[in-house]
């Protein structure tokens, strides 16, 4: 079998994606976690009389202890599998990298096992993030001169 054969074969039995599916449940899936973030916000703010930057980071705790929560109970996975970038995306998708690493190697203990491991798929995040965030605010300081 040739290389042009064998390709063919493997597009035959490759199953498709079916993006525009995708896309519309992660969008309306991410648009409900908006949805979920404001209600949080605005219960925490009522709640807790404070103001909603305060209630921003509740809310922002709130969804990394649900998010790895469901990854502990094992809930999370299958959801991703519906939901796609709609919960991946958010922080609940960074808290469920986190656990689930934490969880594959509790066996090899605290330090050589979670410690270790945990940041090999959010390092890569938390590292992106910085040099990002470095970048662009490079640039606005070129751009603005100074005054924001």
């Amino acid at each position: 079998m040739d290389k042009k054969d064998y390709q063919k074969l493997v597009d035959k039995n490759t199953p498709k994606e079916k993006r525009l599916k995708n896309g519309i449940v992660a969008f309306f899936i991410g648009g409900f976690m908006g949805i979920i973030g404001q209600g949080l916000i605005d219960l925490y703010m009522n709640w807790f009389d404070i103001s909603s930057k305060q209630a921003s980071v509740f809310m922002i705790v709130t969804l990394i202890f649900v998010g790895c929560f469901l990854t502990c109970l094992g809930f999370f996975d299958k959801w991703v599998n519906f939901a796609r970038c709609g919960l991946i995306v958010p922080i609940t998708g960074f808290a469920h990298a986190m656990m689930s690493a934490a969880l594959e190697y509790k066996k090899e203990g605290m330090v050589t096992g979670i410690g270790a491991n945990m940041f090999k798929l959010a390092g890569s995040v938390i590292i992106f993030g910085v040099v990002s965030a470095y970048t662009f605010g490079l640039i606005r300081l070129l751009i603005l001169g100074g005054s924001v």
